[in-house]
């Protein structure tokens, strides 16, 4: 089972600033500590699992943080408008774009998804595959 998912950031304020214009929208909460950023789903009374956390923290070896080639973090969304509009509120928060919000040929016909680089160039994926949504075919 995944326990968490680190990516590497020199500038620790521009990566708040990007991940918390959609996090906090999916319910995550955000710790802050001398090592970085924490950002993690509160547990639910009588939950027995643990949720994956997501950490933005520079590298542990003090060398600058470096993005790996083929290497993307997506989170899933409630919904089609909740993709445009947290892809657009990450772009505003200093991120760039790596693929506008919509539906792609290889994926099924319900994967709608928009693609974001962070401040340091770490790939994201934002996407919803909500059925009770119009899909690519309709």
């Amino acid at each position: 089972m995944l326990s968490y998912v680190t990516v590497g950031a020199d500038d620790i304020a521009c990566a708040k600033r990007f991940y918390s214009a959609f996090l906090p929208a999916l319910g995550y909460e955000l710790e802050e500590g001398p090592e970085g950023l924490s950002y993690a789903l509160p547990k639910a009374l009588g939950q027995t699992y643990e949720v994956p956390e997501f950490y933005v923290k520079p590298p542990y070896n003090g060398e600058p943080a470096v993005t790996g080639n083929g290497t993307m973090v997506a989170f899933e969304l409630n919904s089609q408008t909740q993709v445009r509009e947290l892809h657009t509120a990450a772009l505003s928060a200093g991120g760039s774009d790596e693929g506008a919000p919509g539906f792609r040929d290889a994926y099924g016909p319900h994967f709608y998804v928009g693609y974001l680089r962070d401040p340091q160039g770490n790939k994201i994926a934002l996407f919803s595959s909500n059925p009770n949504e119009p899909g690519r075919d309709d």
